[in-house]
């Protein structure tokens, strides 16, 4: 079963409630209709504000009243109220808006899970090939010092076991093993050493076994690949889609109370309807 079968099969047994607050998208309006046609969740838009998600910001997340009555007056806020006070489930957003935008609505009103220091993202990379892989972190950290990068691998690792049944965490760098030094490796090096996942290790080494073998660290069968910082993980997931022909679902945003996926801007209906899956399976 792939990751996209197993997330769909979870997705209609919850028959969970999505708030989508752009629906306005012609695009976002398409693939609501086809979550609902396809029975995978029942797609919620944007309520009027109420007193309980004033209550929502106020007592649960300490935003003062006046202020948060301004905040419900944007979409984003308003979702993420919604989904803090059980109207919904998940949200989903970001075809129409920044992923700074989302993740400061969903920080605010939805808040961090117990334990979660720092948000992260990460795409589920599917290739033409059939193979599928988590990368992570693509679209929130610019540089993670070795505790991020440590909790991004964390979280990735929660993420890849509910989508892809199991979890091989690789942490990326341009050194495998102790071949080389540098501030880069030194702090990928760190957040291995804190996690016990396999790092620094080149992307070639974490992929092929063969290679593995040679430079003598790892099986060379990781599914989850985490870059030292989003320059890398950016480029690389961009590249794999232009060159490899590689789909990339998400970002979809980790380390929330509540289940948040952020739209690439550029997404199409599949991808939507394909991404708002991935992120059911996480609930």
């Amino acid at each position: 079963m792939t990751a996209q079968q197993r997330a769909i099969e979870k997705a209609r047994t919850r028959g969970a409630r999505v708030v989508f607050p752009e629906m306005d998208d012609p695009r976002v309006a398409a693939a609501t209709a086809e979550l609902a046609r396809q029975g995978l969740c029942e797609p919620v838009g944007l309520g009027t504000p109420s007193e309980a998600h004033v209550a929502a910001l106020v007592e649960a997340r300490g935003v003062k009243e006046a202020v948060a009555r301004r905040m419900l007056g944007k979409p984003l806020y308003l979702a993420a109220a919604m989904v803090a006070c059980g109207e919904a489930e998940a949200m989903v957003a970001g075809a129409d808006s920044p992923t700074k935008r989302v993740i400061e609505a969903a920080a605010i009103a939805i808040g961090l899970a117990e334990g979660v220091s720092v948000p992260s993202s990460f795409f589920l990379m599917r290739f033409p090939d059939g193979r599928e892989l988590i990368f992570a972190d693509c679209a929130v950290n610019v540089s993670p010092d070795a505790k991020a990068l440590a909790a991004i691998a964390r979280a990735s690792e929660v993420s890849a076991r509910a989508l892809l049944g199991s979890a091989r965490v690789a942490m990326l760098s341009y050194s495998t093993g102790t071949s080389g030094a540098g501030d880069s490796v030194d702090l990928v090096r760190s957040a291995a050493e804190a996690t016990g996942f396999l790092g620094p290790v080149q992307a070639d080494a974490a992929l092929n076994a063969r290679i593995a073998a040679k430079k003598g660290l790892g099986a060379g069968d990781a599914n989850v690949l985490v870059f030292p910082d989003l320059d890398a993980g950016n480029i690389a997931y961009k590249l794999c889609q232009e060159l490899a022909g590689a789909q990339a679902l998400g970002p979809i945003l980790q380390g929330f109370r509540k289940p948040v996926c952020d739209l690439s801007r550029g997404a199409t209906v599949d991808d939507i309807v394909a991404a708002t899956a991935v992120t059911l399976a996480l609930l």
